[in-house]
Formats: structure tokens, C-alpha cells, sequence
């Protein structure tokens, strides 16, 4: 189990604790008992929702019965329907995946559909915008860090304004093939490259296992370039039981917890079983508290 002492050791010999500025991230207080705050991915349940015939607003109402306290990359036409039932949108959409920050003639474009992401966010009292690297199409990683970080920074001053953070996802690039942003030691370099308490890493812990990375090391050693969770099973993206992938969840909500983090974690896997029955068992998989 891990220990306030064990991380702290672990952020300074990172090297991150004398550059990420610490405001929206508790890392270094004590942290205090409490749930993790699970949100769902939408986009996962479309499919069973149509099948079903089970309508957007009934989806709003077991999400709230399961104590789910998202429902993530939705939009202001969903919105309304979401606040009746005490949900918010703990990620907002903004653009595509394969065009990013890393292309410099994207920017105008990027920041534009950001910029209005971040208007709708902000005004209705949501946290988080989501953004994405693009595809390398050739280019060397390090000058795409370096592109990424240019473009971003110019959205820095508008984000700190309207109070959301924008976080770029981690995504593998054998199902993304050629996404740029697939590994910890690129993310990583980007937070400090950007170096702004509005900017983080979507950590997807699926993935991060897709790509080799040790998740549960990855949340030790670098929360704090962490902004935002996502789980799915390893392999396979299905259900994040131990029994059908090889993730251990309870384990990597309890370091999630224990490094003091406030955030969201998203459920973000494509069930393969009954969706609701799925998505309640992974609720409760991941409803740990830290230890007193």
C-alpha cells in the first residue's frame, strides 16, 4: 500500500515538484478519506441505448442511482437533460483525433474549437476540455512536443480565465495507429513543457497497458501531470473485472486515491455483457476509499 512518505520520494526524485505549478491538484496535503468520483463515457453506451430502446434521460437516471457523478464527452444539447439528475460533463468534446496540436497549421483552427469547448464548459460550471496530439505522419516526436506545446500555450491565458483545464489523451498507437501522445515519457515531457496549471495529461490507463507502460508505476511517480482517468480492460477494452483481463482496478484506484487526487476517473470500456449490469460491477470495483 502506498504511503504519503513512499510518494513523496517518488515526485521529487521525478524532478516534477519544483516545476508543476500545484493549485488544482492536492498533491503534497494530506489526503482525506473519500470516494473516488466516477463518471461514464458515453459514446460506450449508444449502441445498447438504441438497442434497447432506453431513452438519454433513463441512461441520466441509473447513472445517478449507481452514484456516478458524470457523464463525459457530451455536449450542451445533453447537458440540461444531465443536471436534472445531479450529473456534470467531467471531460468535454472539442475536435478530432488524427489533426492536432502537433501540425502548427492546425492551430487557428484547434484553438478556435477549444476556445468555444471552453465557453460552453465554463459556463455551465464544468472542469475539463479534451484535446488530442495528432498523428506523427513523419514527423519526429520531439518537434512534435515542441509544436504541441507552442499551440497550446497560447490557450493557456484563456483557460486560466474561465477556469478549466485542458487535457490531452493518452491514446496507444496500435488502435490509434500513429497517434503521437502514446507513451508516459512524451506526455510527461509535455506537461513541463507547457507548464501550466491548466494544462494535464488524460491519463487512459487501457492505453497505457496497450502501449507497455506500468500504469500503477505511472500513477505513483507522475500523478501530478495527471488530470483526468479512463479505464478499460487489458486486453480487449471490455469489462475490468480480474476475471476476463488483467488489470488489477481496485489497486490502481487505491493509489489514485491515496496520491490525492480530487478528480474524476472515467469508465471508458466497451461492455461485452449486459451494459448496465457491466457498468454497475465496474462502480463497484472502483468505489475505493483511502484507508484511515
Amino acid at each position: 500500500m502506498l504511503n504519503r512518505r513512499k510518494l513523496l520520494k517518488t515526485v521529487t526524485a521525478a524532478g516534477l515538484a519544483s516545476v508543476l505549478p500545484l493549485t488544482h491538484l492536492s498533491a503534497f496535503t494530506e489526503a482525506k478519506k473519500h470516494n473516488i468520483k466516477q463518471s461514464v463515457c458515453l459514446w460506450c453506451y449508444n449502441g445498447y441505448l438504441r438497442n434497447k430502446q432506453i431513452s438519454f434521460e433513463d441512461f441520466c437516471k441509473f447513472c445517478q442511482e449507481l452514484g456516478l457523478k458524470s457523464i463525459e464527452l457530451t455536449g450542451p444539447k445533453e447537458w440540461e437533460t444531465m443536471k436534472k439528475y445531479g450529473l456534470i460533463c467531467a471531460m468535454s468534446n472539442s475536435h478530432s483525433i488524427p489533426h492536432g496540436f502537433n501540425r502548427p497549421e492546425n492551430h487557428k483552427n484547434l484553438i478556435e474549437k477549444v476556445k468555444k469547448s471552453i465557453d460552453e464548459t465554463s459556463a455551465a460550471g464544468f472542469p475539463n476540455v479534451i484535446c488530442f496530439s495528432g498523428n506523427c505522419n513523419g514527423m519526429d516526436k520531439k518537434e512534435g512536443l515542441k509544436k504541441c506545446a507552442a499551440g497550446l500555450k497560447e490557450l493557456m491565458p484563456y483557460a486560466k480565465e474561465k477556469k478549466v483545464v485542458i487535457c490531452m489523451e493518452f491514446l496507444n498507437s496500435k488502435d490509434h495507429k500513429d497517434y503521437m501522445a502514446d507513451s508516459t515519457e512524451w506526455c510527461t515531457a509535455l506537461v513541463n513543457e507547457v507548464a501550466s496549471d491548466h494544462f494535464r495529461i488524460l491519463y487512459d490507463i487501457y492505453h497505457a497497458a496497450m502501449m507497455d507502460e506500468n500504469p500503477l508505476k505511472d500513477i505513483e511517480k507522475h500523478h501530478l501531470c495527471w488530470g483526468h482517468y479512463h479505464t478499460a480492460g487489458f486486453p480487449g477494452r471490455a469489462e475490468i473485472d480480474t476475471k476476463s483481463q488483467k488489470l488489477d482496478y481496485a489497486e490502481l484506484m487505491l493509489a489514485i486515491s491515496t496520491s490525492g487526487y480530487t478528480g474524476f476517473v472515467g469508465q471508458e470500456f466497451c461492455p461485452r455483457r449486459d451494459a448496465f449490469q457491466s457498468l454497475k460491477e465496474a462502480v463497484e470495483i472502483c468505489n475505493i476509499q483511502n484507508p484511515e
